[in-house]
């Protein structure tokens, strides 16, 4: 039908003649309430946003000569990340003549990978950048 008399008919039944698909031919239109149409989808996408975790990426950063506790600690924090969902950087600082022995920190790197193993998985394994060697893990369980 024209356009004319959709729009009539649209007026006398108090609602909007909305275009669905303009580009098409002939263009398709539709008979609704365009106020209570935002609302409902206003609506949905709210529910979706509610429903959608946002995965954070959480840095944990250490030297190589961490004391024994200190490491502990930070393990039980990545451990708590992890639990909750979030992706954990784990970094080593090289500082000085510290440089010359990055198999320390790569020791330490996978020491950490082996106390998260049961919650984690290495995404990217120990990799020297710089002054820093990153490792990437994920949690084993997406909640």
């Amino acid at each position: 039908m024209s356009a004319q008399q959709a729009l009539a008919i649209a007026e006398e039944k108090d609602l909007d003649l909305v275009k669905i698909s303009p580009n098409s031919t002939p263009p398709v239109c539709k008979i609704m309430d365009y106020g209570k149409f935002r609302f409902e989808q206003s609506k949905r996408e709210k529910e979706t946003r509610k429903n959608q975790k946002v995965i954070e990426v959480k840095e944990i950063r250490m030297s190589p000569g961490i004391g024994t506790n200190d490491f502990n600690v930070k393990l039980k924090n990545a451990q708590k990340f992890l639990s909750d969902g979030d992706r954990v950087k784990v970094t080593v600082r090289f500082r000085g003549r510290e440089m010359t022995h990055t198999e320390i920190g790569e020791e330490l790197l996978k020491n950490f990978a082996d106390g998260c193993a049961e919650v984690a998985t290495v995404n990217k394994p120990p990799k020297l950048d710089g002054r820093h060697m990153a490792m990437f893990l994920s949690p084993k369980n997406a909640k």
